[in-house]
């Protein structure tokens, strides 16, 4: 059978193809050369006589929900296309504020459902106010389920295994976020988030690996309002400590701030920062700053 590609007109009259849907037809003779069962077209329906209505076939599924994402509801019928005249009123609006309390309280119909909400609710909190992608959510929800499957969460607390499941997610994915940080902005303690964070690491093998803290320069610097040529002096840096085997035991984010700041008093067209700003935006303290760089200047000398 010929194909529209090989074969641009039609071999029996010579007239022109068409490519429709799912075949292709000559419009001149009406032949059909080729069928492809696959409709290809748009996934949205018009319920109206013109394109102005489309809608969709529904959301695509999700692990930040506890049913995926499957689940209905009555809306409110406040789109752009509802007519104020159509509006119900009285008794029957009574009806459906009733039938739509009802309904969202089915979807939730045991308590590990409840638990899930709770849950994926404070995991999309926290990755909005860390600005973090949503495949990072999917993620920390997925292993949240993980998680209650293997009834990880009975006596601890849900929102230390929602900042667990983030802070988690954040260390497979290598993105640059501290426990302190997840800490300020979620709703468990720090001794929380630890236990649950042991919890998974311990019983659910997650791949994570030492904090590399060349994660953080670049985030660092933009916080210092430092240069690129900064930077990348930072790093030199960074990279003699790695060499000489001088950051085992250290924090990761203490050891970046340090050298950003070795790299910005090296540096003499940039201002010079203080030892106190360096270890605010790692959250560390001016201690930790002064032992890297003091064996910062230990390595100089031995060069």
């Amino acid at each position: 059978m010929a194909q529209s590609d090989s074969s641009p007109t039609c071999p029996e009259c010579g007239g022109f193809l068409r490519l429709t849907a799912t075949e292709t037809v000559c419009e001149d003779c009406g032949l059909v050369l080729g069928e492809d069962p696959i409709d290809r077209g748009p996934e949205w329906r018009s319920f109206a006589d013109d394109d102005t209505d489309r809608r969709r076939t529904g959301a695509p599924l999700t692990r930040s929900r506890h049913d995926r994402g499957l689940s209905t509801k009555i809306g409110y019928g406040t789109d752009s296309v509802s007519d104020r005249s159509t509006r119900i009123t009285g008794r029957k609006r009574r009806q459906l504020s009733r039938l739509r309390r009802e309904h969202t309280r089915a979807t939730i119909s045991t308590k590990a459902e409840y638990n899930q909400v709770l849950g994926f609710t404070e995991i999309k909190r926290i990755t909005a106010r860390l600005s973090l992608p949503d495949c990072l959510r999917e993620q920390a929800c997925a292993l949240f389920d993980s998680a209650q499957s293997e009834n990880l969460l009975q006596g601890r607390s849900i929102e230390g295994f929602a900042a667990a499941c983030v802070y988690a997610s954040c260390r497979v994915r290598s993105l640059p976020r501290t426990i302190d940080e997840v800490v300020t902005i979620a709703a468990a303690t720090e001794a929380e988030l630890k236990a649950a964070y042991d919890a998974l690491n311990r019983d659910l093998g997650l791949p994570t690996g030492p904090i590399d803290p060349g994660q953080y320069l670049p985030r660092f610097a933009s916080n210092l309002d430092l240069d690129t040529a900064v930077e990348r002096r930072a790093r030199e840096h960074l990279d003699a400590l790695v060499t000489a085997n001088r950051i085992g035991g250290r924090n990761p984010s203490g050891v970046a701030a340090a050298c950003l700041y070795k790299a910005a008093c090296d540096c003499p067209h940039t201002e010079s920062i203080t030892q106190t700003a360096a270890a605010e935006v790692a959250d560390v303290a001016t201690v930790t700053i002064r032992s890297t760089l003091t064996e910062l200047r230990s390595l100089s000398a031995d060069s």
